[in-house]
């Protein structure tokens, strides 16, 4: 449970934001590793590695450049809307590769590598190919995007994402005129991510969508956040972000993309068919067979408030579902 904050008092204006979040990522982060390595073997293997020489390893390190270079700023954004804090965007997440708790994986991704990072592009292309993750970024543009993002269990919140559409991607990887559908993966590494040693699902995850929806203009791969690069625990280096549908579809430190011709199965369509379809459009009228989708909690908001279809992106996407059953395809 998040503790609520006094009214009208932001932490940034009383401790530096870096040294704040430095002091509460150590207290939280203690904390939850204590607990967790007393319940679950597998996290004692990472507190070995926490413990090692960290001037070695940062003199190791592949350097990443600080900040990203934003070309383009305000498209899309949603009026009267407030960014969550950046301390609750990154500190509470969903990330199953390396805990089912929302806050381990600020603690269990920290040491996780991003660089080198290859990203590879195959099936129905005209070449199947691959790009560095620094050409990529170099290669195109980025935007900064302030998204709406509304979580399947029921929290929302509000993010300035930094990225390229993906629609530019798509040109660039030049698709067959059979491809129908995009596949995305992400990377496949327990000694890093140590939950792909349990069955919680089957790895590595895998998300998908339909080329359309691929090409929208509001569909981004996005590579910072907060004028900053991805936290690992946010999806470093790359991950997708699709703000209409429910957070699981936005698939995080993206390895392969592939074009194909029918619809692949997702993770979570494999672990949980009844609960998670493949389109997963943030509807009220839908609800999980466990809760009800009428409703949300905004983090740093008290009470909750009614959800919106397509997360309030109804005019720009609901074409793309015109005359679709949308409580069959769910």
């Amino acid at each position: 449970m998040l503790a609520k904050k006094a009214p009208g008092i932001k932490s940034s204006e009383v401790t530096p934001r870096k040294l704040y979040l430095n002091r509460r990522e150590f207290i939280a982060g203690s904390a939850a590793r204590a607990a967790y390595a007393a319940t679950n073997p597998l996290f004692s293997r990472s507190l070995v590695i926490e413990r090692q020489d960290a001037s070695a390893a940062a003199s190791a390190a592949p350097q990443v450049p600080q900040k990203p270079a934003v070309a383009k700023r305000g498209e899309f954004t949603p009026p009267d809307e407030r960014n969550t804090p950046y301390a609750d965007a990154t500190g509470y997440t969903n990330f199953y590769e390396f805990s089912t708790a929302k806050r381990d994986p600020a603690v269990l991704a920290r040491n996780f590598r991003t660089r080198p990072w290859v990203l590879s592009v195959e099936g129905l292309v005209k070449a199947p190919r691959s790009f560095a993750i620094d050409d990529l970024i170099r290669l195109f543009p980025l935007e900064e995007r302030i998204y709406r993002w509304r979580c399947v269990e029921g929290w929302s919140m509000v993010i300035p994402w930094i990225g390229f559409p993906l629609a530019e991607f798509i040109k660039k990887c030049e698709p067959s005129p059979s491809a129908k559908f995009v596949e995305f993966t992400t990377l496949f590494d327990p000694e890093q991510m140590p939950f792909q040693k349990t069955k919680v699902l089957e790895w590595p995850y895998l998300e998908g969508l339909r080329l359309d929806e691929a090409m929208h203009p509001l569909t981004l791969l996005a590579v910072g956040m907060y004028e900053e690069y991805l936290p690992p625990q946010n999806g470093a280096p790359i991950r997708l972000v699709v703000p209409w549908k429910y957070g699981f579809k936005s698939i995080k430190s993206i390895v392969r993309i592939r074009f194909i011709e029918k619809m692949p199965k997702s993770a979570w369509m494999k672990a949980r068919p009844e609960e998670y379809g493949f389109y997963a459009n943030v509807n009220p009228f839908v609800s999980h067979p466990r809760w009800s989708q009428a409703t949300e909690r905004r983090i740093g908001e008290d009470g909750k408030r009614k959800t919106v279809v397509f997360n309030g992106y109804e005019a720009e996407v609901g074409s793309l579902y015109s005359g679709m059953n949308l409580k069959r395809y769910y």
